[in-house]
């Protein structure tokens, strides 16, 4: 005989190893070892067979122990065992799924989530996994199995389970399910007598106003009469009717030279009736923006010294559709800035009129019977402004202008005709306010486009004062240069224009050396720019206030 710790024997090779790493559960036991026909060596090892000799009142806790460890053959599990999620990763997803958990053919044991997770695709009616394996993320899951109610919009869905290899497969359930059904005899008898009632009910109701009607007629149809006259003017207001266009004959037309060349079309000059004219003739293929831009000239009222001079719209003789405008002399204020130096007279004269103009547009206006509803251009730049003979400006190019309708406040104005929810932004990208270069703004709404409007405006503003010679006296005028131009070059991408005027705020640069001109008109005209300009489009002078401190500026002596 001889006698030893559990622990010893295990060291020796007791029953094959399988009882390795399992002596501490009977270390404080003493058990003994008897051999048959063969003497014991020094570390116990059997060559016959090896009886267990224990203490009587601890047999049957030790025989069940002991055959649960050789049967299992492997440690006991923690108490926090690691959840074993069914696997399956593509190319591109491979790398981090592999960061949750260690990956065994098609099992993967979680690290620290005790979560399974399954991404599927409804493909032909039926969901086929692309993603399956441990939680990326820490989160709850309380369901013990797989199961989703909801799609993306690219037809996948998602769910997490808390039991292993949970994700093998989902449960669908929709949102929308379709109620249980009760018994069908129950409720065909239900479903009748609600017909009966309802058609009970239907015809009664029918009856007692044809007789109401009948007796109410003499009544009704004066009340009306006076409804219709009393309402008339009141009904012309709140409408978006049009007026008349003259339509010209083009063959009594003369075209003379090339001006410009725009988005939608190129403008001629022209001769008709003995007075010079400007043409701009669209291709058929902007057919679309031709209607556009006269829709907007035959808004009743839209006649302004702001505005260019509109006579007629008709078709060259190749069919071509055509407006017919006054001409401006000096072409786009793009163009006359780049070619002059102006005066602080020639530059409040600019600024005046434009403004003016700018707040006629957008004014809502009523008179001898008609409406004018307010209008926002949507594309206001440089190019899209004239200069006529006397140093005043004057709007044009409304073929991104939005009439808005409503006879409410700027709160209900909308686009007269918009088919779609989420319009696209239109416009001149450095032009365009901050919000309307990161969408974050409903672009249905109305007063979003005329404070977008302003923005543009003040931009325009600092345009013609850069070239003001009398704001930067004893030194050059600098040379003509679009808003952003010397910060972000010729031509800004969406992705500059929104790092710079959204993400910093940034806007065009002031010169300090204003300030040395009139300490008391460089605060005006700095604080009217950045209150025109500024980030938040609720903050943003609207634009008779606008009108009315370049107006204020005009009275002052001149520099």
């Amino acid at each position: 005989m001889c006698v030893f710790r559990l622990s010893r024997c295990v060291a020796g090779g007791v029953m094959g190893g399988k009882l390795q790493g399992h002596s501490h559960l009977f270390e404080r036991w003493w058990l003994h070892c008897e051999f048959e026909k063969v003497k014991y060596s020094e570390h116990c090892k059997p060559t016959s067979r090896l009886h267990w000799i224990v203490p009587t009142a601890m047999r049957p806790l030790t025989y069940t122990a002991l055959f649960a460890l050789v049967i299992a053959g492997s440690p006991v599990p923690n108490e926090k065992q690691q959840r074993r999620c069914q696997f399956l990763a593509s190319s591109r997803n491979i790398d981090k799924a592999l960061q949750s958990g260690n990956v065994n053919g098609t099992v993967q044991y979680c690290t620290k989530p005790q979560c399974c997770m399954g991404f599927f695709k409804l493909i032909d009616g039926h969901f086929k996994p692309d993603l399956l394996g441990c939680s990326l993320v820490e989160s709850p899951c309380p369901e013990p199995t797989c199961s989703a109610s909801t799609l993306s919009l690219d037809n996948y869905t998602k769910c997490l389970c808390s039991s292993d290899f949970c994700n093998i497969n989902i449960t669908w359930s929709p949102e929308t399910e379709q109620p249980q059904q009760s018994n069908p005899q129950d409720s065909s008898q239900v479903t009748l007598n609600d017909i009966a009632i309802i058609l009970f009910i239907g015809i009664l109701m029918i009856l007692i106003l044809v007789f109401i009607g009948h007796k109410l007629r003499p009544h009704l149809s004066h009340s009306d009469e006076r409804a219709v006259s009393s309402t008339e003017g009141l009904t012309s207001h709140c409408s978006c009717s049009s007026s008349a266009i003259s339509d010209i004959d083009m063959a009594n037309m003369k075209l003379e030279k090339f001006v410009a060349c725009g988005r939608f079309g190129i403008v001629l000059q022209g001769s008709y009736q003995g007075n010079v004219v400007a043409l701009k003739l669209f291709p058929f293929k902007n057919h679309h923006e031709f209607t556009r831009e006269r829709a907007v000239y035959a808004v009743p009222l839209m006649v302004h010294a702001g505005i260019v001079h509109f006579l007629g719209a008709g078709r060259t003789v190749s069919g071509e559709p055509t407006l017919v405008m006054e001409f401006a002399l000096h072409g786009s204020l793009n163009s006359y800035l780049s070619k002059t130096t102006i005066t602080w007279t020639d530059a409040m004269r600019l600024s005046k009129s434009l403004a003016e103009g700018l707040a006629y547009l957008h004014s809502d206006l009523y008179s001898n019977g008609m409406h004018k509803p307010p209008l926002a251009h949507r594309d206001l730049s440089s190019n899209n402004v004239l200069v006529r003979a006397d140093g005043t400006c004057a709007l044009c190019d409304f073929g991104c202008a939005t009439i808005l309708c409503s006879c409410g406040g700027p709160e209900q104005w909308q686009h007269q005709s918009s088919t779609s929810q989420e319009p696209a932004p239109l416009g001149t990208l450095c032009y365009m306010p901050p919000e309307i270069l990161d969408r974050s703004v409903d672009l249905n709404s109305g007063l979003c486009l005329l404070q977008g409007d302003v923005y543009a405006l003040g931009l325009l503003l600092w345009e013609m004062w850069m070239r003001c010679s009398d704001l930067f006296p004893g030194l050059p005028v600098p040379e003509h240069h679009l808003p952003y131009e010397t910060e972000l070059g010729a031509n800004p991408t969406l992705e500059q224009l929104l790092a710079f005027v959204f993400e910093k705020r940034g806007r065009p640069a002031i010169p300090s050396t204003w300030a040395t001109v009139s300490q008391t008109k460089y605060d005006t005209l700095q604080d009217l720019l950045e209150e025109c300009w500024d980030h938040d489009p609720g903050a943003r002078l609207n634009v008779h206030c606008a009108a009315n401190r370049i107006a204020f500026l005009c009275t002052e002596s001149s520099l």
